[in-house]
């Protein structure tokens, strides 16, 4: 796979599956930007990158949730490099509970987060991607289609992305634009310790986990980023609307 004169707009990209894809892509020659809210960790990530190939990225600091990030995301991204080649929808979070134990204020976050922040930039980026006939990848989960009473709010929103994913997919197919989403399993990145899982929890999560798995071993960030990739690159040019399972085999338990 190629993306040398690539242009390539990861969110999430400071830390977990957006880092490692977007460390996976500069090895690729593309031409990145990456979003994300940690100015600390997206400059160090943006340095790595720089190394690969030598093609410095684009680092925006910014919250996808804000109306006003996301149009400068945008925006400086079209100013820096004059086009869009992919966007890479990956920010996301996550929240605990059920309808009995979560409040509105977590269904909040998570579905502004995982969904109207990807509808909205999506809604922004698509002029850009219809003038070079580029590709949406978006970053879901297994979850969407599998019940648990664990993060209500966090499934909910993932089967969102699912359907918009389609739905886009066959909005934009007249336009030459593809449009599909990867939906991992059990991926040890930040988003658990943001719920409050200490290092010893992690791990003994983890083990449980992976334990399950048919496979018998962990997703890495990098198995995630490479299948991105490829449906990112013109080596799926007949493939759109689809939702992507990398799990382990997860899903057959």
């Amino acid at each position: 796979m190629e993306f040398t004169d690539k242009v390539v707009l990861i969110t999430g990209a400071s830390s977990g599956i957006g880092a490692a894809t977007a460390i996976y892509l500069s090895k690729l020659s593309a031409k990145l930007v990456l979003v994300g809210r940690n100015e600390k960790n997206l400059k160090r990530i943006a340095l790595y990158c720089e190394k690969s190939k030598e093609i410095k990225p684009l680092a925006i600091t910014a919250d996808v949730t804000n109306d006003v990030d996301a149009e400068r995301i945008v925006n400086e991204t079209i100013e820096h490099f004059g086009t869009l080649d992919v966007l890479i929808n990956n920010a996301g979070c996550i929240a605990m509970g059920g309808i009995k134990n979560s409040t509105m204020d977590s269904y909040d976050k998570v579905m502004n987060t995982n969904m109207r922040s990807v509808y909205q930039l999506t809604m922004l980026a698509v002029p850009h991607l219809i003038k070079t006939k580029g590709c949406i990848v978006n970053t879901s989960c297994i979850a969407s289609t599998k019940p648990s009473t664990m993060a209500l709010a966090y499934n909910t929103s993932k089967a969102a992305l699912d359907q918009f994913t389609k739905c886009v997919a066959l909005e934009l197919a007249t336009d030459g634009v593809r449009v599909n989403s990867v939906n991992p399993g059990f991926v040890k990145t930040n988003l658990l310790k943001d719920i409050g899982l200490n290092d010893e929890q992690l791990v003994h999560f983890a083990q449980n986990v992976v334990g399950n798995m048919p496979l018998k071993q962990p997703v890495e960030g990098e198995d995630v980023a490479s299948l991105i990739a490829f449906l990112a690159s013109d080596k799926s040019k007949s493939i759109t609307g689809s939702n992507y399972v990398i799990d382990g085999g997860s899903l057959l338990r």
